[in-house]
Protein backbone atom coordinates (compact mmCIF):
# COMPACT_ATOMS: atom_id res chain seq x y z
CA UNK A 1 0.00 0.00 0.00
CA UNK A 2 1.36 3.39 -0.76
CA UNK A 3 -0.60 6.67 -0.37
CA UNK A 4 0.26 10.00 -1.45
CA UNK A 5 -1.98 13.01 -0.34
CA UNK A 6 -1.36 16.97 -0.50
CA UNK A 7 -3.40 18.49 2.04
CA UNK A 8 -3.89 22.21 1.67
CA UNK A 9 -6.34 25.57 3.00
CA UNK A 10 -5.47 28.50 4.94
CA UNK A 11 -3.39 28.61 7.50
CA UNK A 12 -5.40 28.11 10.95
CA UNK A 13 -7.57 25.49 9.20
CA UNK A 14 -5.49 22.34 10.83
CA UNK A 15 -3.78 21.69 7.67
CA UNK A 16 -0.53 20.83 9.41
CA UNK A 17 -2.61 19.07 12.27
CA UNK A 18 -4.27 16.89 9.50
CA UNK A 19 -0.63 16.15 8.11
CA UNK A 20 0.98 15.09 11.09
CA UNK A 21 -2.01 13.24 12.33
CA UNK A 22 -1.86 11.08 9.59
CA UNK A 23 1.74 10.43 9.83
CA UNK A 24 1.45 9.82 13.66
CA UNK A 25 -1.13 7.40 12.39
CA UNK A 26 1.06 5.36 10.11
CA UNK A 27 3.90 5.29 12.23
CA UNK A 28 1.76 3.61 14.88
CA UNK A 29 0.71 1.10 12.47
CA UNK A 30 4.22 0.55 11.69
CA UNK A 31 4.40 1.85 8.28
CA UNK A 32 6.76 3.97 6.77
CA UNK A 33 5.61 7.66 6.49
CA UNK A 34 6.72 11.13 5.65
CA UNK A 35 5.63 14.77 5.66
CA UNK A 36 6.67 17.69 4.35
CA UNK A 37 5.04 21.07 5.36
CA UNK A 38 4.64 24.23 3.39
CA UNK A 39 3.72 27.72 4.22
CA UNK A 40 2.73 30.95 2.61
CA UNK A 41 3.90 34.48 3.68
CA UNK A 42 1.73 34.26 6.68
CA UNK A 43 1.09 32.07 9.02
CA UNK A 44 -2.53 32.19 9.92
CA UNK A 45 -4.80 33.17 7.27
CA UNK A 46 -2.11 33.09 4.03
CA UNK A 47 -2.18 29.59 2.38
CA UNK A 48 -0.63 26.09 3.98
CA UNK A 49 -0.50 22.65 2.45
CA UNK A 50 1.86 19.49 3.28
CA UNK A 51 2.70 16.44 1.45
CA UNK A 52 2.07 12.96 3.67
CA UNK A 53 3.50 9.86 2.44
CA UNK A 54 2.31 6.07 3.65
CA UNK A 55 3.30 3.31 2.47
CA UNK A 56 4.00 -0.29 3.58
CA UNK A 57 7.75 -0.11 2.32
CA UNK A 58 10.37 2.67 2.69
CA UNK A 59 9.42 5.95 0.98
CA UNK A 60 11.93 6.55 -2.04
CA UNK A 61 11.32 10.63 -2.24
CA UNK A 62 8.96 12.63 0.03
CA UNK A 63 8.26 14.65 -2.80
CA UNK A 64 4.67 14.57 -4.64
CA UNK A 65 4.05 15.30 -7.56
CA UNK A 66 0.79 12.89 -8.34
CA UNK A 67 -1.05 13.02 -5.31
CA UNK A 68 -3.06 9.88 -5.08
CA UNK A 69 -5.40 11.91 -2.66
CA UNK A 70 -5.93 15.78 -2.75
CA UNK A 71 -7.93 17.02 0.64
CA UNK A 72 -8.78 21.19 -0.20
CA UNK A 73 -10.10 23.18 2.23
CA UNK A 74 -10.44 26.56 0.31
CA UNK A 75 -10.94 27.29 -3.24
CA UNK A 76 -7.33 28.81 -3.79
CA UNK A 77 -5.86 25.28 -3.00
CA UNK A 78 -8.73 23.40 -5.31
CA UNK A 79 -7.62 25.60 -8.02
CA UNK A 80 -3.68 25.14 -7.73
CA UNK A 81 -3.54 21.10 -6.48
CA UNK A 82 -6.34 19.46 -8.60
CA UNK A 83 -4.53 19.41 -11.90
CA UNK A 84 -1.64 17.44 -9.88
CA UNK A 85 -3.91 14.36 -9.14
CA UNK A 86 -3.77 11.20 -10.38
CA UNK A 87 -5.87 10.04 -13.01
CA UNK A 88 -8.54 7.98 -10.55
CA UNK A 89 -7.40 9.69 -7.49
CA UNK A 90 -9.54 11.09 -4.68
CA UNK A 91 -10.53 14.83 -4.39
CA UNK A 92 -12.22 15.59 -0.91
CA UNK A 93 -13.67 18.88 -0.37
CA UNK A 94 -14.66 20.84 2.23
CA UNK A 95 -17.68 22.51 0.16
CA UNK A 96 -18.70 25.15 3.17
CA UNK A 97 -14.92 27.00 1.57
CA UNK A 98 -15.36 26.08 -1.84
CA UNK A 99 -17.70 27.48 -4.12
CA UNK A 100 -16.57 26.11 -7.61
CA UNK A 101 -16.69 22.57 -9.21
CA UNK A 102 -13.30 20.42 -9.97
CA UNK A 103 -12.71 20.84 -13.71
CA UNK A 104 -11.61 17.23 -14.40
CA UNK A 105 -13.90 14.61 -14.88
CA UNK A 106 -11.31 11.73 -14.15
CA UNK A 107 -11.25 12.13 -10.31
CA UNK A 108 -13.26 10.91 -7.76
CA UNK A 109 -14.89 13.74 -5.38
CA UNK A 110 -16.44 13.58 -2.18
CA UNK A 111 -18.00 17.05 -0.86
CA UNK A 112 -18.71 17.65 2.49
CA UNK A 113 -19.65 21.03 3.97
CA UNK A 114 -17.37 20.49 6.98
CA UNK A 115 -17.59 23.60 8.21
CA UNK A 116 -20.96 24.08 8.79
CA UNK A 117 -21.62 20.33 9.79
CA UNK A 118 -18.66 20.64 12.55
CA UNK A 119 -20.43 24.25 13.86
CA UNK A 120 -24.06 22.60 14.13
CA UNK A 121 -23.42 19.53 14.94
CA UNK A 122 -20.71 19.18 16.80
CA UNK A 123 -20.92 23.16 18.12
CA UNK A 124 -16.86 23.53 16.99
CA UNK A 125 -16.02 24.67 13.89
CA UNK A 126 -12.52 23.95 14.52
CA UNK A 127 -12.78 20.26 13.99
CA UNK A 128 -13.92 20.69 10.70
CA UNK A 129 -10.65 19.45 9.51
CA UNK A 130 -11.19 16.41 11.62
CA UNK A 131 -14.70 15.66 9.90
CA UNK A 132 -12.32 15.37 6.77
CA UNK A 133 -10.11 12.88 7.59
CA UNK A 134 -12.66 10.68 9.01
CA UNK A 135 -13.78 10.77 5.67
CA UNK A 136 -10.08 10.12 4.12
CA UNK A 137 -9.79 7.36 6.39
CA UNK A 138 -12.96 5.54 5.28
CA UNK A 139 -12.37 6.07 1.32
CA UNK A 140 -8.44 4.74 1.61
CA UNK A 141 -8.82 2.45 4.24
CA UNK A 142 -4.29 4.18 4.79
CA UNK A 143 -4.72 4.50 8.75
CA UNK A 144 -7.32 3.33 10.95
CA UNK A 145 -9.26 5.14 13.39
CA UNK A 146 -7.69 3.88 16.05
CA UNK A 147 -4.45 5.21 15.18
CA UNK A 148 -5.50 8.24 14.51
CA UNK A 149 -6.61 8.47 18.24
CA UNK A 150 -3.99 7.17 19.69
CA UNK A 151 -1.76 9.75 17.29
CA UNK A 152 -4.20 12.59 18.76
CA UNK A 153 -3.17 11.50 22.99
CA UNK A 154 1.00 11.69 21.38
CA UNK A 155 0.60 14.85 19.52
CA UNK A 156 -1.56 16.86 22.20
CA UNK A 157 -0.40 17.70 25.35
CA UNK A 158 -1.97 16.35 28.29
CA UNK A 159 -4.10 19.82 29.18
CA UNK A 160 -5.74 19.33 25.74
CA UNK A 161 -7.18 15.59 25.89
CA UNK A 162 -10.09 17.01 26.98
CA UNK A 163 -10.22 17.65 22.74
CA UNK A 164 -9.99 13.95 22.20
CA UNK A 165 -13.73 13.06 22.52
CA UNK A 166 -14.79 15.76 20.18
CA UNK A 167 -11.95 15.06 17.49
CA UNK A 168 -13.32 11.49 17.65
CA UNK A 169 -16.98 12.35 17.17
CA UNK A 170 -15.73 14.44 14.12
CA UNK A 171 -13.65 11.67 12.92
CA UNK A 172 -16.46 9.23 13.65
CA UNK A 173 -18.79 11.53 11.42
CA UNK A 174 -16.38 12.01 8.70
CA UNK A 175 -15.99 8.55 8.23
CA UNK A 176 -20.38 8.03 8.25
CA UNK A 177 -20.69 10.97 5.91
CA UNK A 178 -18.21 9.02 3.42
CA UNK A 179 -19.86 5.51 4.03
CA UNK A 180 -23.14 7.08 3.13
CA UNK A 181 -22.43 9.38 0.20
CA UNK A 182 -23.32 9.15 -3.45
CA UNK A 183 -19.83 9.34 -4.86
CA UNK A 184 -18.90 11.11 -8.06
Amino acid sequence: MLQEIILAGFGGQGVMSMGQLLAYAGLVEDKHVSWIPSYGPEMRGGTANCSVTISDEEVSSPIITEPDTLIVLNRPSLEKFEKDVKPGGWVIINSSMIDIEPQRQDLKILKIPASALADEKLGNSRVANMIILGAFIELTGAVTLESVIGALKKVLPDYRHNLIPLNRQALELGIELAKGSNLE
